[in-house]
């Protein structure tokens, strides 16, 4: 975006007056002629430009600078923005207000939250015209905004709108960027907000029946018809036409001829088996021509030929991540809409290609924002020494450092054997020991002692599997001293199975974890579906469970997908959890938490308030930003 004109629009369409103090941005042809400067500058680099000014004096300088800031913003030069803001700071011609919302814009772009929220928060005070107050205002909502935050946005993105309403300002961008914030909303956050002015209501509303009727054209023309007889004039009106017009012919696929794409040959068999399994009872309620399997270990002209040969519309598979990737340059698959049960090595853009996998990530993810709302300071994380142990414990390490200064205490085991080692080391108990031992070394008689823990770890998370998890906690519970409350344990959906929690529940008394609806009891709706796959498969392992549970998912999100990529806030109730689209066409899943509890697992609700970011918290206590 054209981001000189955010500021310079709101200053001309406010109809400026010979009164007002808002700064003008001369041009370099409107200078007096006796201040007209005789050189020939460069005006295709900002920088270059400024470093003229800075060799000038008096208007010269103050002109070339005001020239240099706009092609910095033209052309995202953020450094040199800033650069050319700190040399107008001194002048006392200089609007210096919007002097430091420039600077905060530049800070923002270049990803400093903290840094252009200080300024902001200090321009509170002094914002004494409304041109001021509406950008204040979009730029903290802006801010938000990148930050993925777009609760707290639109709060400031809907301020600019009254201001702007208020003063028949336009403040660019506005519109576009409200419309963005409310997409990313469920129907249950924009309910919470349907209220305030009517200019807020009207975009609420609005966006709520997109939700609702989004894919069926004739009833979204019905209730946009409604919405506009109601808010007559709403700057909504003038962003709808494009949108809504995308929006009605989002029709939901209908796959006539469905290819399924799984291993049915080589080491990975047994996997193809359980999601075609998964598939074939899904199918049972899915209005289908035609669905024919394909082994996904065949060539990529096999593949090919056979989606041909079929005149298949639209693709489920193929599992396997390497898979995935070969036949990325597949002309015949980029024609097709496909939802591919794993991840790729590369981005891919492809509009109609979607990604559902099994993540452990976003179970990372959801453990590390109830951690946050508890105000957990301290979490221990104990992962097994491999591959997978690393990048989860790195990923919840980068997502924790958004959220808090303190670092968490790692413990990472390779086997059985060293796992009592790691838990002492981490909790510090041999130093509790090496210390009584000394104690006991100063007296002849017996001396009572009790070994005492570290008392800062507040929370544990455990990254291991079913096996694992039954082994650290018994080392966790002997560790912890007897003076100390007891420490929380939670732990990912690797730590729970079906099979093994049949005949033996009491070592994890107490756990929290996270798992998919379809691995816990009660849970799953319908609830004859569990049972008729008890009845067929007594004795299949958990990943193949999951599997089972993953394939009738992916068959389901058929019709859903569209929406469900077009709007953020759009969720489907899946066996695998709760499904929705983040970015990227790649689905994201939110897990049940359960509990051990009196040898039986019971379904908890656990609290997920949406953590403030350390910015936020920073911003707060902030005084006066250094500009220099």
């Amino acid at each position: 975006m054209r981001l000189k004109i955010i500021s310079l629009v709101i200053a001309i369409l406010s109809g400026l007056s010979a009164c007002s103090t808002t700064e003008k941005i001369p041009k370099a042809d409107a200078k007096p002629k006796s201040q007209q400067i005789e050189v020939v500058v460069d005006t295709s680099d900002a920088h270059m430009l400024y470093q003229k000014a800075m060799n000038k004096q008096g208007a010269d300088r103050i002109q070339l600078l005001y020239l240099a800031r706009d092609l910095a913003i033209d052309n995202k030069s953020w450094q040199t923005l800033e650069e050319i803001c700190f040399a107008l700071e001194s002048k006392a011609s200089v609007d210096h207000v919007q002097n430091k919302l420039y600077i905060a814009l530049a800070r923002k772009e270049r990803g400093l939250a903290s840094a252009a929220l200080a300024i902001l928060n200090t321009l509170e005070e002094q914002l004494s015209l409304p041109e001021h107050q509406a950008w204040h205002q979009y730029l903290k909502g802006d801010i938000y905004a990148s930050e993925g935050l777009p609760n707290q946005a639109l709060t400031y993105f809907f301020s600019a709108a009254d201001i702007a309403a208020k003063h028949d300002l336009k403040v660019t961008n506005l519109n576009s960027a409200i419309w963005q914030a409310l997409q990313q909303l469920s129907s249950y956050a924009l309910e919470r907000i349907d209220t305030g002015t009517a200019l807020q209501q009207g975009w609420v509303k609005l966006a709520k029946y997109q939700q609702i009727y989004l894919g069926s054209g004739v009833q979204l023309h019905q209730a946009l018809n409604n919405w506009q007889r109601r808010f007559n004039n709403h700057p909504a009106s003038y962003l709808l036409p494009e949108e809504v017009a995308n929006s009605v012919s989002l029709v939901p696929y209908r796959a006539q001829k469905l290819a399924i794409l799984l291993p049915q040959s080589g080491s990975s068999e047994r996997f193809g088996s359980a999601l075609k399994n998964g598939f074939l009872a899904a199918l049972d309620s899915f209005d289908v021509e035609e669905v024919f399997f394909i082994d996904e270990m065949q060539s990529n002209e096999a593949i090919e030929q056979t989606l041909m040969l079929n005149q298949a519309d639209f693709v489920i598979g193929p599992l396997l991540k390497n898979n995935i990737d070969r036949l990325a340059s597949s002309q015949v698959l980029a024609n097709l809409p496909t939802i591919f049960l794993n991840t790729p090595s590369q981005p891919n853009m492809h509009p109609e290609h979607y990604f559902f996998a099994l993540n452990p990530e976003h179970e990372v993810e959801q453990a590390l924002v109830h951690f946050l709302a508890k105000e957990y300071q301290k979490p221990m994380l104990l992962a097994p020494d491999n591959n997978s142990g690393h990048r989860l414990i790195s990923h919840f390490e980068q997502q924790w450092q958004k959220y808090s200064e303190a670092e968490p205490e790692v413990g990472f085991y390779t086997d059985s054997k060293n796992m009592a080692n790691v838990v002492a080391d981490l909790l510090e108990v041999d130093k509790s020991k090496q210390r009584i031992k000394t104690i006991k070394s100063l007296f002849r008689q017996d001396v009572e002692s009790e070994t005492r823990s570290r008392g800062d770890i507040d929370v544990v998370y455990i990254l291991g599997d079913a096996i694992e998890t039954r082994l650290l906690k018994p080392y966790l519970d002997v560790n912890v001293s007897t003076f100390a409350q007891r420490i929380p344990l939670y732990a990912t959906s690797r730590s729970y199975s079906r099979r093994i929690d049949s005949t033996d529940k009491g070592d994890l008394e107490g756990l929290y974890f996270t798992e998919q609806p379809w691995m816990l009891p009660e849970v799953v709706q319908p609830k004859n579906l569990r049972d008729q796959y008890v009845a067929l498969w007594p004795e299949q392992a958990d990943i193949e469970q999951r599997l089972f549970a993953m394939a009738y998912d992916a068959l389901r999100l058929i019709p859903e997908i569209k929406q469900l990529a077009r709007i953020p806030g759009k969720e489907f109730k899946g066996l695998t959890g709760q499904l929705s689209i983040k970015r990227g066409n790649t689905l994201h899943r939110k897990l049940r938490w359960a509990q051990y509890k009196k040898n039986q697992i019971r379904v908890v609700n656990l609290n997920e308030t949406p953590p403030t970011p350390l910015f936020m918290k920073q911003t707060s206590t902030t005084r006066e930003p250094v500009l220099n």
